[in-house]
Order: structure tokens, then C-alpha cells, then sequence
């Protein structure tokens, strides 16, 4: 192939293409803070010091609410801020495909501050801002540039092309598909510099603290007030040096990961880097026999995951002092995930991924399965002796928290309720079970009573002298007829210190209901399998929760939630008189876990707002927080003017189907 030619390159022949996504369709769970301002960033260095003329830059942006992305940062901004669109499909292809290709130009620049993803082909798959779960619209960027190098795109148009991309390299998840472009042939002059933040498998980090990401970063430092020629003559020593950053950042735990280039090819085609990018190490990969007898091993959960199986894949990567790739697995099936680990970077070469993922699995398994954990314990004592596997930190182990349980049963007299008062810890204690039914003043009175008698210093149950004190419990979980699913268990009051002081229940407990009376039928099937779904895939991923809305809420809400394993939670943005619909809908379904306002009406989404916004963290929402996070909600409130997510009182749904009583009482 002929050398590119790489003499001055005139900025009005320059025409780019810049893409910044933090807010997609699918949902609030792939919100990416910092991608749209990179991107104008980038814009702003282009139109800046690297002269190009703003009508020369298509620019795609879909920034959240609460971006600031700072139009104002220099004047030829003001230019683009008016022909900037948002980044969907429709019109990035028109631009790309259509558009820039019949411009009269040499050089093509093409920068993408979002989410990537890859396909089987290992191709980065970059979705758009109309992206949805069951519609991945996005664009298959090895494709496009095999076809940009084409004579598809007229010679001798855009002799040189360099495409950027912040974005991490993880598996799809389900529904992307594939999308691919029928190249031509090959232009032999034509040349293209290809630099992506994250090796396959891997993510870039994004600063969320600082709203950008660390590769864009450390490149716009790089190119600083560079001119056009300096920067493509120079694309090669910017390369080079962003790596030398890199290394600096790891060594002063600044940096999330090194970025590893997967893609780091100059304009011949040869590695900028060289062999293994950045010189790190590599997990070794198991061996035959293991993958044998994994093989063997797996059979038992050939259709369904085990409990756990997510938190399994993380704490392999944190074990190996990687940073975890994703909030989701990989694949559906043991197999497939250990076949994903086995491919893997990682820092230890003496730590195949596998080992700490299986010692994971058979430690969760102790309990319910103690046979086929020993089988796994067996398999990660043999293989680590025969592969050197060297020493690592066993996985936390699992405590059950102590929670104090309230079971309420429809008594013979309306406004009455048979009533048991249990203690959870490792197993079930009862407490407190009268013949006859307690109105709620009565129960009040009586979890009162309980309350302060489990705070008062007695011993773990079943625990010895050498125990620790038992001062109360973590939870409180009321299980309830569906009449009362609505009552602020929350806002009943405990006495607590001295003059007579009352706190609400919700401010120093996690506060919970269930309606496990409503578990029936289809309706009880379902519920177990959302359950098994969370337990296995955890509470990031993207597809757990779901939001509803009113229009949400008619007749057929039931079969929709009943039509997959997720949502395992629902968030209700329902107004009161479509309440008690959501709630039936949810409990038909099997659907566990649930959030809702009471007493409506919803507040609209925005900061401050909805309670997506709300319940959400840096990672997103995560399920199996939710306890935990409603109760610092409700101690975080403001004493004087609460904000908007505090009008009326949140509602949890915690229904975990394995922690359940025996049926012997309550007759």
C-alpha cells in the first residue's frame, strides 16, 4: 500500500463529524454524564485552533436536562449551536452516508463521546440516541469505515480519515442485532488513522465528577492549541503520549483502567503501539481439562442461572484489580459467561478469570445446593493447583441482617387482623402471635413493644457468649393483605430517648411491605422466576426496572410485566385514582419489587422530580438498594421545604419470595 500522504492539509477542505450521547431512549440506566460536552469540546478545538469552518462540522448532540454544555466557551460556537441536532439514527446517517460523502473534501474527521458495545465479529456497535431494549438502532462503525474506504465514497475524495472514539467495547446486550454496509472496492490512496479509547471486553472511563471522559481528556490536553498540520502530522506522537499518560494515572490511582487501544492503527495500517499496547499484563486463560470439566459442571443450570451468578462475574474482575465491564452479564448461560471471562484482560498473569468466578458460585451455593458448591470448590482446588493459580482474597461471606417480620391476615371483624411478629436472622423466630385479631392501633402498640425489647442487648439468636450484642434489627417487612398495601407503615412512630421523643419507623428502619397472600397461581410462578432472574443478573442491569406511567396502566398491564423475566421492579408514576390498577397489575404479574408515590398526583421528571431521578445513583438505579436508599431518602429530607420528591411519601414492594415464614400459624 502506498505511504499516506500527509502534506499540509488546506482547513476549508476539512469536513468532520462529531457525536456526543448521554441520554439514550432506552432508558435512565445508560445515562452518560460528559459525552455531549466532550464532544463540543472536540467541536471547539476543530473550529478553534484547528481552523476548520463551523459549516464543515456536522454536529449531533443529546445532552441530558441537567448538561451544561458551555456554548458560550468561544465564538464559533454560536455557528454550530444552530445547525446541531440530535444525535438519532435518521439524521447521524444522513450526515455520514449521505451528505458528507458528496462534499469536496481531504480530510474526514469522525470523533463519538457514548456508549459502544460489540457484536459477535467483534465490530463496534455505537447506539444512537433513539436506541430502545428492543429496537439497539445503532451504528456499526468497522463497517462504515470499510466502506468510507471505498470507491462507494468518489476518489479522490477524503484522502485521509481519522475516527476517535470514547466509548467502551462490552458485549451487546440483547436486541442490538447486527447492521453491516456493503463496501466496494478498495481506494488504494486512501487512508484512515484509527485510535478507540477500550480494548474489546473493556470499558472507558468516564469522569462523571468532572462530566468527561478520561480519553477525551487526556486528548484534548494532547492537542491543546495545535493547528491542523501539527495535529495530523502528529496523530502518530499524540498517540503515543496519550499511552505515557496513562501509565502516569495508574500509578497515582487516577485512573480507572489504563485505556488499552484496541484499535491503534497509523495511516499505513501499522500498530501505534506496538504488540501489547500499553505493556500490561494478560489473564491467562484455563486450560482443556477445565473447560471439560466446567462443561460437566454446568449441566445442572443448563436453562437457568444460579443465585448470585452476576456478582460472581464482578468480584472475578475486582479480585483481579480490574474495573468490571458492565452492569449486566455478558451471555445467558454459565458457559458462555466463562467463555466471555476466558477471552478477558487482566492485570494478574498468574489469575485466569474462571478460577475466582466459580469460587464465587460454589461459596453462594453452600446453602442450597452444598453438593454441587463442594463439586465446584473441588474443581477450583485442582485446577489452581495444576495451572499455578496464585493466592487471592476468598468472597465476603454473606450474612444474613437481622429483620423483623409482621405477617397480617384478614380477621373475622372488618377493621381487624390476626397477627404474627417474627425475628429473621439465618432463620425464623416467633416473637409474638395472640388468638385473637389486633386492629392497627393494636399492632402499632405491640411492634412498639417488640421493637424496643430486641433493641435492648439480647444476644443473636441461637448465638454464644462470645456473640455480639443484638441491638435491633436492620428491616421491617410487613406482609399484608392488599387493602393495606397503601398504610405508611413508614410514618408510625417508635418513643425513643428521653422527654417522650418519636421517630418514625421509616428514618431509623428500612421499611418495607409484601403481599405474598396475593402470590397465586400463575401469578406465584412468575413471581419465583423474576426473583431467580434478579437474584442471578443482579439490580444494575438495564433491563430491570421499568417505568409506568398512566397511560401505562389498563388491562392488560398484567400480561405485559408477566411477558419476561424483567422488570423484576416497576417504578409507578401513577396518580391516585389509577393506583389500586397498578398494584393489581404489578401482584397479577409476579412482578416482586415495586416504588410509588401516595397519593399522586406523580411530579413531573426533572431534577428534584420523578423517581427515576430520585432513586437514581452514579450507576444508575440499583435494585437491590433500594431499601436502603429510600430510608436515607427519608432522613435526608428537608425540615423546612421539602423538595418536590417529598409531597408525599414514597411506597416499597419488597417481596423476596425464599424469605418466607413457615404456614403453621395464622390458621
Amino acid at each position: 500500500m502506498p505511504s499516506a500522504d500527509l502534506s499540509s492539509v488546506s482547513p476549508g477542505r476539512v469536513f468532520a463529524l462529531v457525536v456526543g450521547i448521554e441520554e439514550y431512549e432506552v432508558g435512565h440506566t445508560w445515562n452518560l454524564p460528559g459525552a455531549a460536552r466532550d464532544a463540543l469540546r472536540f467541536a471547539q478545538w476543530l473550529t478553534g485552533p484547528a481552523g476548520v469552518p463551523p459549516a464543515h462540522v456536522r454536529l449531533f448532540l443529546s445532552p441530558l436536562e441537567s448538561t451544561s454544555l458551555g456554548w458560550d466557551a468561544a465564538p464559533r460556537l454560536a455557528e454550530l449551536r444552530g445547525t446541531c441536532r440530535q444525535a438519532r439514527r435518521e439524521e447521524v446517517e444522513d450526515a455520514l452516508i449521505r451528505d458528507l460523502p458528496e462534499c469536496d473534501g481531504d480530510l474526514l474527521w469522525i470523533f463519538w463521546a457514548g456508549h459502544g458495545f460489540t457484536d459477535s465479529r467483534n465490530d463496534m456497535l455505537l447506539p444512537y440516541a433513539d436506541a430502545r431494549r428492543k429496537d439497539g438502532r445503532h451504528l456499526n462503525l468497522e463497517s462504515t469505515l470499510r466502506w468510507w474506504k471505498s470507491d462507494e465514497v468518489g476518489p479522490p475524495r477524503f484522502r485521509l480519515q481519522v475516527a476517535l472514539v470514547d466509548a467502551c467495547r462490552v458485549k451487546s446486550p440483547p436486541g442490538f442485532g447486527t447492521s453491516d454496509r456493503n463496501p466496494g472496492g478498495t481506494v488504494p490512496r486512501r487512508h484512515q488513522f484509527t485510535l478507540y479509547a477500550s480494548r474489546e471486553g473493556e470499558e472507558a472511563q468516564n469522569l462523571a465528577h468532572r462530566g468527561a471522559g478520561q480519553f477525551t481528556e487526556v486528548l484534548l490536553q494532547e492537542l491543546a492549541e495545535k493547528t491542523l498540520d501539527e495535529s495530523v502530522q502528529g496523530l502518530v506522537h499524540i498517540a503515543r503520549s496519550m499511552q505515557d499518560r496513562f501509565r502516569e494515572l495508574e500509578a497515582q490511582n487516577l485512573g480507572w483502567q489504563i485505556p488499552q487501544f484496541v484499535r491503534d492503527r497509523d495511516w499505513d495500517g501499522s500498530s501505534i503501539l506496538g504488540g501489547d499496547a500499553l505493556g500490561t499484563s494478560r489473564a491467562p486463560r484455563i486450560d482443556q481439562q477445565a473447560w471439560d470439566q466446567l462443561r460437566q459442571l454446568f449441566r445442572k443450570y443448563e436453562h437457568e442461572l444460579p443465585h448470585r451468578t452476576y456478582d460472581a462475574y464482578r468480584y472475578a474482575f475486582e479480585i483481579a484489580d480490574c474495573d468490571v465491564p458492565s452492569p449486566f452479564l455478558p451471555a445467558g448461560t454459565l458457559t458462555e459467561i466463562v467463555w466471555d471471562l476466558d477471552g478477558r484482560q487482566g492485570r494478574r498473569t498468574d489469575l485466569p478469570l474462571t478460577v475466582p468466578f466459580v469460587r464465587y458460585l460454589a461459596g453462594s451455593a453452600q446453602e442450597t445446593d452444598p453438593a454441587w458448591a463442594a463439586e465446584l470448590d473441588a474443581w477450583v482446588s485442582a485446577t489452581s493447583k495444576r495451572l499455578g493459580v496464585g493466592a487471592f482474597a476468598l468472597p465476603p461471606a454473606t450474612e444474613g441482617r437481622p429483620e423483623l417480620y409482621v405477617r397480617l391476615k384478614d380477621g373475622a371483624s372488618e377493621g381487624t387482623y390476626l397477627t404474627r411478629m417474627l425475628l429473621h436472622h439465618e432463620d425464623f423466630r416467633n416473637l409474638f402471635e395472640p388468638e385473637d385479631p389486633l386492629d392497627l392501633d393494636a399492632v402499632r402498640r405491640e411492634l412498639t413493644v417488640q421493637l424496643l425489647d430486641l433493641a435492648g442487648g439480647d444476644t443473636i439468636p441461637g448465638g454464644n457468649a462470645e456473640s455480639r450484642p443484638f441491638r435491633g434489627v436492620d428491616r421491617i417487612e410487613f406482609d399484608v393483605p392488599l387493602e393495606l398495601i397503601d398504610t405508611e407503615f413508614e410514618s408510625w412512630t417508635l418513643p425513643i430517648g428521653r422527654m417522650s421523643k418519636h421517630r418514625e419507623l421509616g428514618r431509623l428502619y428500612e421499611v418495607v411491605v409484601r403481599c405474598s397472600g396475593e402470590r397465586t397461581g400463575v401469578s406465584h410462578e412468575a413471581w419465583l422466576q423474576k426473583w431467580r432472574w434478579f437474584m442471578a443478573h443482579g439490580g444494575l442491569h438495564p433491563h430491570a426496572v421499568r417505568k409506568l406511567t398512566d397511560a401505562d396502566v389498563t388491562k392488560d398491564l398484567g400480561y405485559m410485566l408477566q411477558d419476561d423475566a424483567p422488570p423484576v421492579c416497576v417504578l409507578g408514576e401513577v396518580s391516585d385514582p389509577w393506583l389500586g390498577e397498578f398494584l393489581d397489575g404489578v401482584l397479577d404479574a409476579g412482578v416482586p419489587i415495586a416504588v410509588w408515590r401516595r397519593g399522586g398526583p406523580p411530579v413531573p421528571d426533572g431534577p428534584g422530580g420523578g423517581l427515576a431521578h430520585a432513586l437514581t445513583e452514579e450507576a444508575g438505579i440499583d435494585v437491590g438498594s433500594l431499601p436502603e436508599k429510600l430510608k436515607r431518602m427519608r432522613n435526608s429530607r428537608s425540615t423546612s421545604e421539602e423538595p418536590p420528591s417529598w409531597r408525599h411519601p414514597l411506597a416499597l414492594l419488597w417481596d423476596d419470595p425464599n424469605r418466607r415464614p413457615g404456614p403453621q400459624s395464622l390458621s
